[in-house]
């Protein structure tokens, strides 16, 4: 492929930065931060690409994997966690792997990303199918682990997409739907944890919420298959038990705990009805 332009190494478009005061480091940070939402609003055709292609593969079974390294690795995980208590899907539907294995949530695995064939090789202890999905997530758009296992599961009949803050990369040109937001010089030279990360989350909330729309899991604009899991969301899906129901709230708790879910406890109470 022809060169391409590392804009995630170029320098930040401010210098002298231990000479500013904590006003002004907080001040040009937010306003670099604010570049974000705009950029990623120029790929929604590219996301929208990418989603429209998962939602059928989905409701025939099909998985998505995230895969990264670093932050890119972390926020995918992150995204893939969030999905099971937010929407009431079993943890198999969205998987996250990050170069390294868990350990690397939390601490850097040296040369973890740099294996070409580690990447592949998780995804077939996973059962990679043909009605999966592969996403990779580099800001640099190069890294080894996460290309080679894009170019694996391309072959292999997957669905392939990427979300890269740099434009024509190895890596997009590894799947079938790239994904490009260039976010531009980092605040601090080359920390794509920052402008990049910020990217990369607000895109695979994206992602992950329209599919989880797309699939039935939200109603109206509500996480009526929500995962009950502490007070507060008890709280929350009583009340919107009550207002399916117009039931009072301690029936309507006790309505919600039986079953499970909101959805649950209103599909009862309408069946009765």
């Amino acid at each position: 492929m022809e060169k391409f332009t590392k804009i995630t190494e170029q320098p930040s478009l401010y210098d002298s930065l231990e000479k500013k005061s904590v006003h002004e480091l907080l001040t040009d940070i937010n306003h670099e931060d604010q570049k974000v939402a705009l950029v990623v609003e120029k790929a929604i055709p590219q996301i929208e690409a990418l989603v429209e292609h998962i939602v059928p593969r989905m409701k025939r079974g099909g998985r998505v994997f995230y895969m990264g390294a670093g932050t890119s690795g972390r926020l995918g995980v992150l995204d893939a966690s969030e999905l099971p208590p937010t929407f009431g899907v079993p943890p198999t539907m969205f998987y996250g792997l990050i170069a390294g294995g868990d350990i690397a949530l939390r601490n850097a695995v040296e040369k973890a990303e740099d294996d070409p064939q580690h990447g592949w090789q998780e995804l077939e202890q996973h059962g990679i199918g043909p009605e999966d999905t592969v996403v990779g997530i580099a800001a640099s758009g190069t890294t080894p682990y996460v290309i080679g296992a894009l170019k694996e599961a391309r072959a292999h009949g997957c669905l392939t997409g990427c979300v890269t803050s740099n434009p024509s990369t190895p890596m997009a040109e590894a799947c079938e739907y790239p994904i490009e937001m260039v976010v531009g010089p980092e605040f601090v030279t080359g920390s794509s944890r920052m402008k990049s990360g910020t990217g990369q989350k607000m895109i695979l909330n994206m992602i992950s919420t329209s599919v989880m729309i797309q699939l039935g899991r939200v109603k109206g604009n509500r996480m009526v298959n929500m995962q009950l899991t502490n007070k507060k969301l008890v709280d929350r899906g009583t009340r919107m038990v009550m207002d399916y129901t117009q039931l009072p709230y301690d029936e309507a708790n006790a309505l919600l705990l039986k079953y499970g879910s909101v959805k649950k406890a209103v599909d009862a109470f309408k069946a009765q009805q």
